[in-house]
């Protein structure tokens, strides 16, 4: 077998939906009726409240669902799978992700072109189109971290000195080796998932990831960026980007301090962790006073302009809902919110991206696959994604 696909999930039933609905496009791409022999999917859902293996089950009858009864973290669950996979390549992928119909292909030309690749990551995008910076990034070192924790590598986007976590210096556009590659699409090799163990289960959430990757280039593996393959990843599902996630960011890099460093080196990364933690707490209690001080202007109350783009397979029903409350327009120009449908027939995942990619339309942007429950879009990395059912 080819590839085994492993997806982690919790509430998160309409986003895992339209993943798996892309999964689908781009295993058929890649083998037609062999598909059942080169690759299987399989979901961990991790105690989910939202039925998500009852909605999806009868909808998705070639993916394996795994129901644990209660949550075991991302790191633990996909071992789980991992220890039931046959596949050459194991790709870990987050539900909250869109792919290609070509991102198969690409990304097994890439692996079977370099025997020293450990592990492959691509270019992600958010729900707007922007890039995600975690695509590429560096180990955490003391001064990365308290960098990427102080905000200076926000500052600096492009720096080699202030973004090295992210590697802002490197060219997105372009291949590279990197230190570390992001959990929400990591392509390995299963030799090398074997030889270095899978994902250590001490991390709950965060830098198991890194871990991992560290891991595979002490073993002498390569990590790879390659960005001739765009996804979604939709990333305000994962965790809303307050002082909690750096409370709990903060608590993984210990974790990987103190089992990857010792010594005077492990308690300079603590001491300057601390002190970056410290200033992100002083600049999110400024922006909270600011902006609770801060006259807000009223909502804009006329209808949105809505565009549904290609073939939608929408019941009526809901387009007459929508219709009550929203101006449909013809005129693309005119639009102030698209619905990007995906049908069975075309490669409508690979156009929706590279419209995303290079913000054709720079206006919010929802998607639709023809047969899901939901219409998703996600407007802010720092925000859960929105969700309109339709029937």
């Amino acid at each position: 077998m080819q590839l085994s696909i492993i997806i982690v999930s919790y509430n998160v039933k309409y986003f895992l939906e339209h993943c798996l609905c892309s999964v689908r496009k781009a295993i058929d791409l890649e083998w037609g009726k062999d598909a059942g022999r080169e690759c299987e999917v399989i979901v961990v859902d991790n105690f989910s409240s939202d039925q998500t293996i009852e909605y999806l089950r009868p909808k998705f009858p070639f993916v394996r669902f795994i129901r644990n009864d209660e949550n075991i973290g991302f790191a633990r669950a996909n071992n789980q799978a991992l220890q039931l996979v046959i596949g050459k390549y194991v790709l870990f992928l987050n539900p909250d992700t869109i792919i290609p119909e070509d991102c198969f292909s690409k990304c097994l030309a890439f692996m079977d072109a370099h025997p020293l690749a450990g592990a492959l990551g691509v270019r992600m995008i958010d729900g707007r189109g922007q890039f995600l910076k975690e695509s590429k990034r560096g180990f955490p070192s003391p001064w990365a971290a308290f960098s990427k924790l102080s905000g200076l590598a926000g500052l600096f986007p492009k720096s080699e000195f202030y973004a090295r976590y992210y590697l802002g210096h490197l060219n997105s556009n372009q291949t590279h080796v990197v230190d570390a590659l992001a959990g929400a699409f990591m392509f390995c090799k299963k030799t090398v998932l074997d030889k270095t163990k899978g994902f250590d289960e001490q991390f709950f959430m965060y830098a198991e990831d890194l871990d991992l990757s560290y891991r595979m280039q002490r073993a002498g593996f390569k990590n790879y960026y390659y960005p001739g393959c765009t996804i979604i990843h939709f990333k305000g599902e994962s965790t809303k980007k307050d002082f909690r996630y750096v409370k709990l960011f903060y608590k993984a890099m210990g974790q990987f301090a103190n089992k990857h460093f010792r010594g005077r080196f492990a308690d300079l990364w603590m001491t300057m962790l601390d002190a970056a933690i410290g200033m992100r707490g002083a600049i999110a209690a400024t922006e909270s006073f600011v902006i609770s001080k801060w006259p807000f202007s009223e909502k804009n109350l006329y209808p949105i302009k809505t565009l549904i783009v290609g073939d939608d397979g929408l019941t009526d029903k809901f387009k007459h809902d929508l219709h009550e409350n929203r101006d449909f327009v013809e005129e693309l120009y005119e639009a102030e919110e698209i619905i990007w449908c995906i049908d069975e027939e075309d490669n409508g995942y690979v156009r929706f991206i590279e419209m995303l990619r290079t913000n054709q339309f720079p206006r919010k942007t929802r998607i639709y696959a023809n047969g899901c429950g939901a219409i998703i879009s996600s407007d802010s990395k720092d925000k859960k994604g929105e969700v309109i059912t339709v029937y």
